[in-house]
């Protein structure tokens, strides 16, 4: 039966799975009128207004709809995104919470809960700036949006990379919803649900929610620690509701949500690669462990926060306010080094010579933002907004040591696991900005935008030590030190848009962004505040944006430089547990970012990306401690300095890349549709390749992540019955089960992670409307 044919109903469904892999929006193409032979137009916010993607100054990506469902499935947090969009890479070393991004190459190795990062990470337009907030879990989101390239002047400050921008679905006056779950390797689940409609005429309301768990699978094997399925495990919980009032002139939106995550960290595992390589030894096995503190490993993240926006629109202007607030709190103990001490077997590459456990906390965390702006909305040639930005933050952290056995006591040691060494972070932020921007249509092709942004950042700092891990006594190696630190800068940006004709867009655009000043006061072990200067940065930056093939094709090219003064750099490592701001005099990048769009026949669509980044530190003389363990190879110039705990080895970086930057970045994805009885069945496949890094900013053969290659693919059988929607589906991530390691430990041995293994799993979706 084709009782689907040229229905909205069918364009609904074949919506919905051209959406799952390539990110076009289902309910434009659920209008009968759209000629699904021709690829849809992607609305994007880049620029705080909703335009064309094709006709944005700015090197843009967008997901939306489906597909996040589709690259997130069975449970995947938000590192899903790595290498799935040109020149952006994700990863993290806490796990699930604490994702570091990367756009161009730029971004920020450093592990300690006060870090700063060039790339920004705003949701339902609220900045999300401690790394702890940038973990919330992906659902019922309407798109999501990566700049790449300074966006100083609208987004304000540390955005010098860009930003990745998330948008929720919002209430509408339609009621609908959906409820998803699926299962699959290791017992994961992954569920979630919306449900939404009108409350009144002009009020709305939308209430999303999402659970994703598995069991602990890691055994440890380590003697007289021995125990099955310790690790590995989490329960991730989320939940958003908003309202929404629509009047004739005037919109309200509240919106609240929290996370709730309850698991265990990412797991670290001893030398794990041969010496002299970046091999994986041949004895490793992922489930398992051999660990002297396994037991005591914890990750509990609570994060909330609510927003209300308003907007009024006044003749031909719209004013807007965006009010929010926004807490994190996270206790996180790990075995640091993925090990165990005493009496271990000869030759045991698990065995490490120091036992090192420690835990990050963050007890009291409270964000405040405001914004404030005016757009015009005139139907000349030009149009501006103007705006008033205002950021709090109060923040302490805690970080502490625990006695692990050594080689003179027993696993039944009663002080093994106790604590004895605590240190404290207090800091207190303060920026505001005033900005504008204009743009101007000089002719029906030529138009072009000006953007101008003053910013005033300010930070007040004190680290203390409280309880010295080595040294005994109340008052042993006891340390103080505060710091204040405060910057203002101007941003700007100048950009243009050209019209070839009507299929084809050249841009160009040339900007400048900042990075506020920095402060790492991790003193539990080496009592040392360091602070960075601010980081600026000047991108240029032009492309061609075209749609082909009479709407069947879309290729979207763009080719950079950027020249970065100051750019903070983190040292990590050495011989302490510890983190060390620096500022590199010079970098520099360039590279070139394609992105493409294809409607291969009727019934198949097919994305290729590809992004090719290139990063050099441009600073002679400039070194930083390497090789904690004094037994990786290092390959860079080296010399010795002396140290508290014996020599340390210093590299010098000048001409390296800057860490975990990947040179090449590529995904493809082919997504076939056929109608088969009362529904339709589809089937995806997704490849992605991302390069080779470095771990650190020195370089070492056992710290170069090798270049990874992830298959994924999806298949399934949807129809319509009553009402309803309804969606069966299996897929698998990783196919091949490729496994490389993908960060390290520079600690007391070369301990390392790897990267997810395959997962299968099967799902099921029903959406109502």
């Amino acid at each position: 039966m084709k009782i689907f044919k040229k229905s909205v109903l069918s364009l609904c469904v074949q919506a919905s799975i051209i959406a799952s892999v390539t990110g076009f929006s289902a309910s434009a193409l659920a209008a009968e009128e759209v000629d699904k032979n021709k690829l849809e137009v992607i609305e994007v916010t880049a620029r705080k207004r909703v335009e064309n993607v094709q006709e944005v100054p700015v090197s843009v990506s967008s997901l939306q709809g489906e597909n996040l469902d589709a690259y997130s499935s069975g449970g995947m947090d938000i590192r899903f995104m790595s290498a799935r969009i040109p020149s952006l890479a994700v990863e993290s070393s806490y796990g699930r919470s604490f994702p570091r991004f990367y756009i161009r190459g730029l971004g920020n190795t450093d592990f300690d809960l006060n870090a700063s990062q060039p790339v920004s990470y705003v949701v339902d337009d609220v900045v999300q700036e401690n790394p702890i907030l940038k973990g919330f879990p992906v659902f019922d989101v309407e798109r999501v949006e990566v700049l790449r390239g300074p966006q100083g002047t609208l987004f304000g400050r540390n955005t010098p990379a860009g930003l990745v921008k998330f948008d929720s679905m919002k209430p509408t006056q339609s009621f609908d919803g959906y409820a998803a779950i699926s299962y699959g390797t290791r017992g994961a689940i992954d569920s979630s649900g919306a449900i939404g409609g009108g409350l009144t005429d002009n009020l709305s309301v939308r209430v999303s929610a999402l659970h994703q768990s598995k069991g602990d699978y890691i055994d440890n094997r380590a003697v007289g620690f021995e125990k099955k399925d310790q690790l590995g495990g989490y329960d991730d919980n989320a939940a958003r509701i908003q309202f929404l009032y629509e009047g004739s002139a005037f919109s309200a939106l509240f919106n609240y949500h929290f996370r709730d995550l309850d698991g265990s960290p990412i797991v670290f595992h001893p030398n794990i690669a041969t010496p002299g390589t970046n091999n994986i030894r041949g004895d490793f096995e992922a489930d398992v462990v051999y660990q002297d503190a396994g037991q005591f490993a914890t990750q509990d993240v609570s994060t909330q926060g609510s927003s209300l926006k308003l907007e009024w629109d006044i003749d031909d202007y719209t004013v807007t306010s965006i009010t929010a607030w926004e807490s994190a709190e996270i206790f996180s103990r790990a075995d640091v080094d993925g090990g165990y001490n005493g009496f271990p077997p000869a030759g045991d590459a698990n065995a490490v010579w120091w036992g090192a456990q420690t835990a990050d906390e963050i007890p009291e965390h409270d964000q405040y933002t405001q914004e404030l702006r005016l757009a015009s909305n005139f139907a000349g040639k030009l149009n501006y907004q103007v705006g008033l930005f205002y950021f709090s933050e109060e923040l302490i952290i805690n970080t502490y040591d625990y006695f692990t056995r050594d080689g003179t006591s027993t696993p039944s040691d009663p002080a093994h696991g106790a604590q004895n060494g605590e240190s404290t972070q207090y800091q207190d932020t303060t920026a505001w900005a005033v900005f504008g921007s204009v743009d101007y249509d000089f002719t029906e092709d030529l138009a072009i935008t000006v953007g101008l942004r003053y910013s005033d950042d300010q930070k007040d700092f004190t680290a203390e030590l409280l309880d010295h891990p080595f040294i005994p006594g109340a008052d042993g190696g006891n340390f103080s030190e505060s710091v204040d630190v405060s910057d203002s800068h101007v941003s700007w940006d100048i950009s243009g848009t050209y019209k070839i004709n009507k299929n084809i867009n050249w841009y160009a655009r040339v900007a400048n962004s900042f990075r506020a000043p920095s402060i790492q006061g991790r003193v539990l072990y080496d009592q040392n505040v360091s602070v960075a200067d601010s980081e600026t940065i000047t991108s240029y930056e032009t492309g061609l944006k075209s749609d082909v093939l009479e709407g069947r094709g879309r290729v979207n090219a763009s080719v950079y430089y950027f020249d970065m003064n100051d750019q903070q750099l983190t040292a990590v490592g050495g011989t302490s547990n510890s983190n060390t701001l620096l500022n590199s005099n010079g970098t520099i990048g360039y590279g070139i970012e394609l992105d493409s769009e294809w409607i291969l026949t009727d019934n198949i669509i097919a994305t290729f990306n590809i992004s090719y980044n290139k990063t050099e530190i441009d600073d002679d003389g400039l070194a930083v401690a390497a090789c904690g363990s004094g037994t990786c190879t290092v390959t860079d110039p080296t010399f010795q300095v002396p140290g508290d705990f014996g020599p340390t080895t210093m590299a010098y970086i000048d001409g390296n890349s800057l860490p975990n930057a990947p040179e090449w970045i590529s995904n493809l994805t082919l997504s076939y549709v056929k109608e088969i009885g009362d529904g339709e069945f589809f089937a995806h496949t997704d490849l992605t390749y991302r390069g080779k890094v470095d771990f650190f900013l020195y370089r070492a053969e056992e710290f170069e992540g090798e270049a990874l290659i992830e298959v994924g693919a999806r298949t399934g059988y949807n129809w319509i019955s009553g009402d309803n929607e309804y969606e069966v589906s299996a897929f698998v991530r990783n196919l091949t089960d490729e496994e490389v390691i993908i960060g390290g430990v520079d600690f007391n041995n070369n301990s390392g992670m790897v990267n997810e293994e395959r997962f299968v799993g099967a799902a099921f979706k029903v959406s109502f409307f």
